[in-house]
């Protein structure tokens, strides 16, 4: 069976206005949509379907006495807006998503590995309890230590201090970020990637 037999039995079984789009999914993709407009264009010619335009749109039917109703006409368009709005709307819904997992995207690749935020807390807390050390063994000790010398490993504390806090957030973040899809508690992904917290080393905050 031609396209052009096929479309006009189509319409003349289902006695309704279609559009050219919905034929030729009703006819299961058969034709091709360019076939099937084609069709729709040389049966409009030999007078056995008419084709009516409403806007943007336009319908077909077979030849009737009484013609297309304004019902009929009214649900096509009727049916067409509402694809439309459904497609939209899923539209926007994707788009949603797109621009959320571009921005998660943007902050994972501007922020460190976890694996360098890893090895650079390792460094800073390092430093940090060797600081600790020396204030420990100054503070213990009878020999005096000139007054810039403790005012520069003072700031020294500080700065190194500040630096740690730092990178545990952000490290923390990471952490929080990589939570968020991951199927088991904050524990058990600090015990997998081999990350110990201030707590676990019996650290409750910084001197």
């Amino acid at each position: 069976m031609g396209a052009d037999e096929a479309v006009l039995k189509y319409l003349v079984t289902q006695n309704r206005p279609y559009s050219a789009n919905d034929i030729f999914m009703n006819l299961h993709k058969e034709y091709g949509k360019t076939a099937v407009q084609k069709s729709l264009d040389v049966l409009v010619e030999k007078g056995s379907i008419k084709e009516k335009v409403y806007g943007k749109q336009k319908v077909y039917s077979v030849q009737q006495k009484m013609g297309i109703s304004s019902d009929e006409v009214s649900k096509v368009l009727e049916d067409l807006d509402k694809r439309i709005g459904q497609a939209s709307e899923k539209l926007s819904l994707v788009e949603q998503e797109l621009h959320t997992s571009e921005a998660l995207l943007r902050n994972l690749v501007s922020s460190p590995t976890t694996e360098n935020a890893i090895k650079d807390l390792d460094v800073l807390q390092n430093k940090v309890d060797k600081l600790k050390e020396k204030l420990k063994n100054l503070s213990q000790t009878s020999v005096p230590i000139s007054k810039k010398d403790f005012e520069e490993t003072k700031k020294e504390h500080e700065r190194m201090t500040k630096e740690w806090r730092k990178r545990k957030s952000t490290c923390m973040s990471i952490v929080n970020s990589i939570l968020e899809s991951y199927p088991k508690t904050k524990k058990e992904l600090l015990d997998d990637i081999g990350i110990e917290t201030d707590e676990d080393v019996g650290i409750s905050q910084l001197l």
